[in-house]
């Protein structure tokens, strides 16, 4: 509930139009499908089967929105993190698509189109961004609502980074550490280098690429063992990438946000 307030409230009193929306979607997406094809190449190669590939699919693609927000926030301002809004409303649907279409693959069963719509589209993220848009082609928050939001957004990032704290665990990081390192080097080096390249080629400003890469040097998100536990995923194998690479973006964090702000 409260992250969705803060994705709402940057993108309400940003001018959209203002913004390079659509450069910033050919970087996104071209990167995360080049991502997607390296870690199931990645998992072929390493020989692992098709619950252990959607672990190291999930390590490779998805992100930690709420360290992207503080990080953004912390050095960008409000500039930033509305750009962090555009970049999460840009991501999210493209990672929760080929995840929860990756598990369906692996089952007995069809994969419903409807149904992977209805899934993506109540993602509360998803509905955040699209109320930001609404919003910002509307004028902006309406004067009443306004300060309780933001009140509600600058709650979550505090309490969302106790949360990743939480879910983080030491135990099982000695299974399959093979794999862990290698999921580490592609989400939290190569992609986010993929990323810096593509967006110079399109010309993108210095804020946009900022996030563009800041984002895609993420760690994974720690709701990735939620996700792997209840679709029949390697929900071991997940829990020890999830750890891992927050234990590493610990060092690759502060090298890419140093090279950024210069």
């Amino acid at each position: 509930m409260l992250l969705p307030c803060l994705i709402a409230t940057a993108l309400a009193g940003t001018d959209l139009r203002a913004l390079p929306v659509g450069g910033m979607a050919v970087a996104f997406w071209g990167v995360l499908a080049l991502g997607t094809a390296l870690s199931v190449g990645l998992a072929r190669l390493l020989g692992h089967g098709h619950a252990a590939m959607t672990s190291v699919l999930q390590g490779g693609i998805r992100f930690n929105n709420l360290m992207g927000f503080a990080l953004a926030g912390a050095f960008w301002g409000g500039p930033g993190i509305a750009m962090a809004a555009v970049a999460t409303g840009l991501i999210v649907p493209f990672v929760q698509a080929v995840a929860t279409l990756a598990f369906g693959l692996g089952r007995d069963e069809r994969v419903r189109p409807l149904r992977l719509a209805r899934q993506v589209l109540l993602n509360p993220l998803i509905l955040g961004c699209l109320a930001g848009f609404a919003l910002s082609l509307a004028g902006g928050l309406p004067p009443g609502l306004g300060p309780m939001l933001r009140a509600l957004g600058q709650a979550s990032v505090a309490l969302g980074l106790l949360c990743v704290g939480a879910a983080l665990t030491l135990q099982g990081l000695g299974d399959r550490p093979g794999t862990q390192a290698a999921t580490a080097v592609l989400k939290l080096l190569v992609m986010p280098a993929m990323t810096w390249v593509l967006c110079a080629a399109l010309g993108l400003g210095p804020l946009p690429t900022a996030i563009a890469v800041l984002f895609m040097a993420l760690p994974t998100a720690a709701t990735s063992y939620v996700m792997a536990r209840a679709m029949g995923g390697d929900a071991p194998l997940m829990a020890a990438i999830t750890t891992s690479e927050h234990v590493a973006s610990m060092l690759t964090l502060p090298l890419w946000v140093w090279l950024l702000t210069r």
